[in-house]
């Protein structure tokens, strides 16, 4: 999952499916910054995002004293998710798109979270330019689970830390000759205030969170 302002990687989830690995994003984010309500969310239509969401925030209903006592977690008030669904023919050609809101208003849905996939459909081209063992069709996928999420961490940490997007850039005034200041998506976030070298990268020891 990425934050479409400043395009980091703010949460990955690996598992056997969409479900799952939905399952453990929503739990990485509901430890870190969001306890309470999951983020607004727009993905496409596949996986079962609807369902983590469910899983992880969802609340059982007070019992009214009436039939049986619920047991199933329900959606809460205030969730925003959309999916957006391509429409396409039999030949692969985009024909249509599918605007569906699963929580929230539809109006301030759309409007806060747009009508598009891109940023993430963007950031899964480039986790499959940069980590071969994504790259589908190919020979070289993971045989091990624990090297392939050790593949991603290292995939996540030089995209957020020390890779600078063209999109994020910023003008610069303070320079006579550079009209462009660089910015990785951690600095667009405020997480740090320079690009990071891969030395720095390898040799930096996070402190446990107490």
């Amino acid at each position: 999952m990425i934050d479409m302002d400043t395009r980091l990687r703010v949460a990955r989830g690996i598992g056997k499916s969409e479900t799952a690995a939905s399952t453990l994003v929503f739990e990485t984010l509901k430890a870190r910054s969001h306890p309470t309500l999951p983020p607004p969310t727009v993905s496409d239509g596949w996986g079962g995002i609807r369902e983590a969401m469910v899983e992880v925030y969802g609340q059982v209903p007070e019992y009214q004293g009436i039939g049986r006592p619920p047991t199933h977690k329900r959606p809460v008030p205030g969730w925003q998710y959309l999916q957006v669904v391509k429409q396409r023919d039999d030949h692969g050609n985009l024909i249509a798109i599918d605007l569906r809101v699963i929580f929230g208003d539809e109006a301030a849905v759309l409007d806060l979270l747009g009508k598009s996939t891109a940023y993430v459909e963007r950031t899964h081209l480039t986790m499959r330019h940069f980590n071969s063992r994504l790259t589908r069709k190919s020979l070289a996928f993971s045989k091990d689970l624990e090297m392939h999420c050790a593949a991603a961490t290292w995939e996540d940490l030089v995209y957020n830390l020390a890779r600078p997007l063209k999109s994020l850039r910023l003008p610069e005034t303070d320079h006579p000759t550079r009209r462009w200041r660089s910015q990785t998506p951690a600095m667009a976030a405020g997480l740090t205030d320079h690009i990071w070298s891969l030395r720095q990268l390898l040799f930096t020891v996070p402190l446990p969170i107490s």
